[in-house]
């Protein structure tokens, strides 16, 4: 009830200028200001992490929870699934992930002649990387050891994990993209039920690597499902301000 009266105040808000200023302009105002005061709350969410992390930390919490983790991916290492592993994180890197982005976002361009996968994706991808950075210059957390970890290796800070930051907002996105088109109820088990699994197998794999430990993977999840949630909830009130501008019998927009 609360969530359906702050959307009707922002649509009769919407509605006292859009007569001034035309409504897709303010459907589009709508979508960027909702995503840019997400994207705040999200990077405040990233400034009680490194609290939390601070606490964990100085409660010695990281020798229960993160070693123990780095310990286990250790003793399962072997040749092969090393390079399988470490085949598959970098489909998750800075080259890969763009290139499966790019690659998503051509299929769905093509598919539904709309470009609401561009604005949605371009949209996530950046507000997922100001928080990667963010993050890591913020907590500054040293990686595991060396000692541990598979090589090719890394030297940026390890908190919070980008890789799954990224995949996890990605993935998200993709999913309520799909949901939007499909129907049947298998096929949007199977959207996510996949999109689930590659967010979650990308951030073992940083543990497994040893090029995260296990707390930077579960504050990628967290924040990417955070900035998720924003991009989504920044198009519902977007498609809820055209829908109001049909309802009054605005120039119907694409």
């Amino acid at each position: 009830m609360a969530d359906t009266d702050v959307r009707e105040r922002a649509l009769h808000t919407a509605g006292r200028y859009a007569e001034r200023l035309g409504w897709w302009t303010v459907a589009n105002w709508v979508l960027l200001v909702t995503a840019v005061v997400g994207l705040a709350l999200t990077a405040a969410l990233t400034t009680l992490a490194e609290d939390v992390y601070e606490s964990v930390v100085d409660a010695d919490g990281v020798a229960l929870l993160d070693q123990p983790a780095l310990d286990q991916a250790v003793s399962w290492r072997s040749p092969g699934l090393d390079r399988a592993v470490t085949a598959y994180t970098d489909v998750g890197g800075p080259i890969g992930m763009p290139l499966l982005t790019l690659a998503v976002v051509a299929v769905m361009v093509w598919a539904w002649r709309s470009w609401t996968p561009v604005v949605l994706l371009v949209l996530a991808a950046a507000g997922s990387l100001a928080l990667t950075v963010a993050g890591k210059d913020l907590v500054g957390r040293a990686r595991p050891p060396r000692m541990f970890a598979v090589p090719p290796y890394e030297s940026s800070p390890s908190f919070p994990s980008g890789h799954t930051l990224n995949a996890t907002v990605i993935a998200a996105v993709v999913v309520y993209l799909l949901l939007r088109k499909v129907r049947r109820t298998w096929v949007r088990t199977t959207v996510v039920v996949l999109g689930a699994a590659f967010a979650l197998t990308m951030g073992l794999s940083r543990v497994f690597l040893g090029h995260h430990w296990l707390s930077d993977v579960v504050m990628g999840w967290v924040l990417g499902l955070a900035w998720a949630t924003v991009v989504v909830t920044a198009h519902r009130m977007f498609l809820a301000v055209r829908r109001e501008a049909a309802s009054r019998g605005a120039p119907a927009t694409r």
